[in-house]
């Protein structure tokens, strides 16, 4: 079934209904079989400007595949927010990340955008399913994106999946990184996603966070700024979302060449990974 809504939802909202208490389906009945779309969807140049600075990435006259996960993520959080959706969006994880970047898209585009949920799947922590997400420019799909979420509330029969796992860099530490406390604040800000667990130590610790932690897809940005000059106009990208990166903190980015990409990462002082990554031209 298609949904279509007629502009983008306030993710602050769906958050908020979807961690009232109600009883869900069980991870057995599976994800509901529902696409949302949103029809031409403007990109507001100085929100984008503010979140190219705030990621460290080049402005441009045109767009990062982050970004389009941006403009995409409130149809997942609605879709997430759902009643029959099988999983709290309190309690859902961002594991992992994958984009093609297939054609170069304009900040005067207005893309359509799609979300749908697939590929509910048993991990030996819970379940993993996919959001699928789909921007298309005058009938072109011009970039897609697949993130990969874990909840721990929800059991299935079944071999557990191997999820992604990416190779380390294998190069010492290029660039060291210093994040402000309020760093998720301020990401929030430009990028919508106000789940409680990066904003404030008292919001995150009513999840069990000691402190609260830097969005996944800011790390995610922040790290293809950090592999310097300017991205292909048409490039694949996967990461894998590893440590939880806390507030205010200090990490260090890795990359090498490979494969006529690179791969990368951000560590800790240990050398523990907080996100894998791995680029390559299309």
């Amino acid at each position: 079934m298609l949904v279509e809504l007629p502009g983008l939802p306030r993710v602050g909202r769906d958050v908020l209904r979807a961690a009232l208490p109600r009883s869900r389906p069980p991870a057995a009945a599976g994800l509901p079989d529902l696409e949302v779309a949103v029809p031409g969807v403007a990109q507001e140049p100085r929100r984008l400007a503010a979140y190219d600075r705030l990621c460290g990435l080049a402005l441009r006259d045109t767009v990062s595949a982050t970004w389009l996960h941006v403009l995409a993520f409130p149809l997942q959080a609605w879709l997430m927010a759902r009643p029959d959706f099988p999983f709290a969006l309190a309690g859902i994880r961002h594991v992992s990340n994958e984009m093609q970047l297939l054609d170069p898209v304009a900040i005067g585009d207005r893309p359509d955008l799609r979300v749908r949920a697939t590929r509910l799947r048993p991990h030996r922590r819970g379940v993993v399913f996919d959001l699928v997400s789909e921007a298309t420019v005058g009938g072109r799909t011009v970039w897609r994106g697949t993130s990969s979420y874990l909840s721990a509330h929800g059991m299935l029969p079944g071999e557990p999946v191997p999820p992604l796992r990416l190779d380390l860099p294998g190069s010492p530490v290029a660039q060291e990184w210093r994040l402000p406390a309020d760093l998720g604040r301020r990401y929030a800000a430009v990028s919508g996603d106000t789940n409680p667990i990066h904003l404030h130590p008292l919001s995150a610790r009513a999840f069990g966070l000691r402190r609260p932690i830097i969005h996944g897809m800011w790390t995610h940005a922040h790290a293809l700024a950090a592999l310097g000059g300017v991205l292909p106009e048409r490039y694949a990208v996967r990461v894998q979302f590893a440590k939880p990166l806390e507030l205010p903190g200090r990490a260090g980015f890795a990359a090498a060449p490979d494969a006529g990409g690179s791969r990368f990462a951000v560590l800790n002082r240990e050398g523990q990974p907080h996100l894998v990554g791995e680029l390559r031209p299309l």
